[in-house]
């Protein structure tokens, strides 16, 4: 399995920015996604997930800014980050796991990370 994150990049506070994962080496509409982040010093932390059948969870932090999605034609799932804050800076993992419960959590298959520093 693997999972190729894309899109980050340097922005401006109040800024939008959308991240891809493309996913390889899985069935994966049966497959709940998500998304985390680790700051520079601070611990991963869970930040939006989408289930197999289209249902969403977010964090508190990241709630009416940023919108998961996924295309099972393109076996793809992106985060559409709007009015970018400093405290979105982080390295932001695709992650996906069998059971929509677990990708809040610790989900089985992780991607590799992609950089978004937001400067204010």
């Amino acid at each position: 399995v693997q999972l190729q994150a894309c899109g980050g990049g340097s922005v401006q506070a109040g800024d939008s920015l959308r991240l891809s994962c493309a996913a390889s080496g899985l069935v994966f509409s049966v497959y709940a996604l998500g998304w985390f982040r680790q700051a520079p010093g601070k611990e991963r932390e869970f930040v939006a997930a989408i289930s197999r059948t289209g249902s969403t969870r977010y964090a508190d932090s990241v709630k009416d800014r940023f919108t998961i999605s996924r295309d099972n034609d393109k076996n793809t799932v992106s985060l559409q980050m709007n009015s970018l804050k400093s405290e979105d800076t982080a390295v932001y993992y695709c992650a996906a796991d069998l059971y929509y419960s677990h990708t809040s959590e610790n989900p089985h298959y992780w991607g590799q990370g992609t950089l978004v520093t937001v400067s204010s």
